[in-house]
């Protein structure tokens, strides 16, 4: 039986593959985000109850506002600034399920 070549990797090949598959994070996630969790902090607001549950209503609303504000920094239309708000509303609720569980 005979053996097997060797296989060779091209680093660069490789590595590109590696960039290629990190997850990308959509423009103004990461804005919105910190605005939501400034927002929630400042107005005292709670995205999860006491018993753990999310909040949707609260959730929806601080979507909305970062979804506006997103709007009138980039011009974005409505339905891909709601899209940004709703991703950085259900972020910040997941890290404030998580910061209440420990």
């Amino acid at each position: 039986m005979p053996f097997a070549q060797p296989r060779r990797l091209l680093w660069s090949a490789v590595l590109r593959e590696v960039k290629a598959d990190r997850t990308r994070v959509a423009p103004g996630v990461v804005s919105a985000r910190s605005l939501i969790q400034a927002l929630a902090r400042s107005r005292g607001t709670k995205l999860v109850t006491p018993a753990g549950a999310y909040d949707r209503s609260a959730i929806m609303a601080a979507a909305v506002e970062a979804a506006k504000a997103h709007q009138t920094r980039t011009g974005a239309p409505w339905a891909a600034a709601m899209s940004v708000g709703l991703k950085a509303a259900w972020q910040a609720a997941r890290a404030a399920r998580a910061a209440t569980a420990h």
